[in-house]
């Protein structure tokens, strides 16, 4: 498997804690240099790494010419532009999620990438965490199931939430947007795609969602950053036939499921076979999270 020159787009506190120690420690990557909003901020982290640092739109196009792949760690908004102009320069994406908020805009980037034929992963973690990826392929290779819930409790904004950097994206757009993609990454793993979603609004930012997937099967979830700490948790569970799965506890770090994920893209660029995962997978994600917060805003929720 060839080495990739992969760029980091982003310098907030997830690209300071996962993206970039992952990129920097991987065999098969050249850490090509670290783009940010903020030259402050870029600086900084490309200076722990020993790498260029980069901003504005000259730095970006100088990371693009310095990279064959770009790894993304921005609010989705601001991703999106980027990484279409990114596929459009012919460079392979590892996009964070979700990959927009906007279905044109995320159909526009898949469009681009696919058009261009780079390569793509959008990073859901337990798709990729060594764990849970491992026991959901082991369920998807069965088809008794009968339902699948996703219960996805973030204690982000919570009233007894520890203090945390400010992130005005997940504040505005709330549990749907920020795990909801975790939620129906999994959900989509073992029962296939949907064709019907309703949601429904509980307390301030918990949304359900009860969904049918096109094998016949539902499912549902549970949304929220604003959990209590008491009740902050993540369960996923799968009935069928054989009894209950239930997601096994595991403790891997986002840096080895990071690590995961660019691994994925290297194989997806070297076989040039797409990844389950990949933008168009991103796009779908979105266009569900859409109808459901359409389905919110129609309902005055």
């Amino acid at each position: 498997m060839s080495t990739q020159r992969i760029g980091l787009v982003g310098s907030g506190s997830w690209a300071e804690r996962t993206h970039a120690p992952a990129l920097a420690a991987h065999p098969g990557v050249i850490f090509t240099g670290v783009w940010g909003r903020r030259p402050e901020a870029a600086a900084a982290l490309a200076a722990a790494h020993g790498v260029p640092a980069h901003s504005g739109d000259e730095g970006f196009a100088a990371l693009l010419e310095a990279s064959d792949a770009l790894a993304f760690a921005l609010p989705p908004d601001v991703q999106a532009p980027l990484a279409t102009r990114a596929a459009e320069a012919g460079r392979h994406l590892l996009l964070d999620k979700p990959v927009a908020t906007d279905v044109a805009t995320a159909r526009a980037l898949a469009e681009a990438a696919t058009s261009a034929g780079v390569a793509s992963v959008v990073f859901t973690t337990m798709r990729f965490a060594p764990a849970s990826a491992t026991w959901l392929a082991d369920l998807a290779g069965r088809d008794d199931w009968i339902t699948g819930r996703a219960e996805w409790f973030g204690g982000l904004y919570g009233s007894d939430a520890d203090p945390s950097p400010e992130s005005p994206w997940r504040r505005e757009k709330g549990g749907l947007w920020d795990v909801g993609p975790h939620a129906l990454s999994v959900l989509l793993a073992v029962l296939g795609d949907i064709d019907a979603i309703t949601a429904v609004r509980g307390a301030p930012d918990l949304t359900h969602l009860i969904l049918r997937h096109t094998s016949g099967t539902t499912s549902s979830a549970a949304l929220t950053l604003s959990a209590p700490k008491a009740a902050a948790g993540v369960t996923v569970t799968f009935r069928g036939a054989e009894g209950v799965a239930s997601l096994p506890e595991a403790h891997d770090s986002s840096v080895t499921s990071f690590t995961a994920a660019i691994d994925a893209l290297l194989e997806a660029v070297a076989t040039k076979t797409p990844h389950p995962c990949d933008v168009r997978f991103g796009a779908r994600l979105t266009e569900l999270l859409a109808e459901a917060e359409a389905q919110l805003a129609a309902a005055g929720e």
